[in-house]
């Protein structure tokens, strides 16, 4: 039986610690709610910043909530390219070693060490889910998407907490070369 997933594109975003938040927006600001995402433990923020690289400037850049320990800007490779960053795919939250950005916020910037990345592909999924399917964290796998531009997507890794929704995340190049729109599904290969 075929195993159909909801295809999420994830968009430029950053997830910043309290503290970086603070340094970008004032003193004791916090992120407010604008909506959810499929994913219950994140909302998308109201608040959106400037990422600096050596050649360029991205704005706009949309932040999700809430703060996080680690900071991490997620571009895509044309995104990095466009503003002079060599990134690569790393899984959310693997920031070490990375490249840095400036932030620029309404109320001040800052130099981020590190923490530029370009998100691997991964499938989000409940441990209920994963078991049902017979999927492990860390697992890596492959999903095919349909459409006039059907594509084969490789390298995906599963990603389990109690907290996920069923859904595969493909950053904005990976969705427009598929020719992917919101409701489309892949299927687990």
């Amino acid at each position: 039986m075929a195993v159909k997933i909801p295809i999420g594109r994830s968009n430029r975003h950053a997830h910043l610690t309290q503290e970086i938040i603070e340094k970008l927006f004032g003193e004791g600001h916090e992120l407010t709610f604008l909506r959810n995402i499929r994913q219950h433990d994140e909302f998308v923020a109201r608040e959106t910043i400037d990422v600096r690289g050596p050649k360029g400037l991205l704005e706009g850049v949309r932040l999700l909530g809430p703060a996080r320990g680690v900071a991490q800007v997620e571009l895509s490779l044309s995104d990095a390219r466009s503003i002079g960053l060599r990134l690569y795919a790393r899984l959310s939250g693997d920031v070490i070693g990375t490249e840095g950005v400036r932030l620029v916020g309404p109320c001040g910037e800052i130099m981020l060490a590190e923490g530029a990345i370009v998100a691997l592909r991964h499938i989000h999924v409940s441990p209920v889910e994963a078991e049902k399917l017979g999927l492990v964290h860390g697992q890596v796998v492959s999903a095919q998407a349909g459409g006039v531009r059907s594509i084969v997507f490789c390298n995906i890794v599963i990603r389990v907490d109690p907290l996920f929704t069923f859904e595969l995340h493909l950053d904005t190049d990976e969705f427009n070369a598929a020719g992917l729109k919101k409701g489309d599904f892949a299927e687990l290969l």
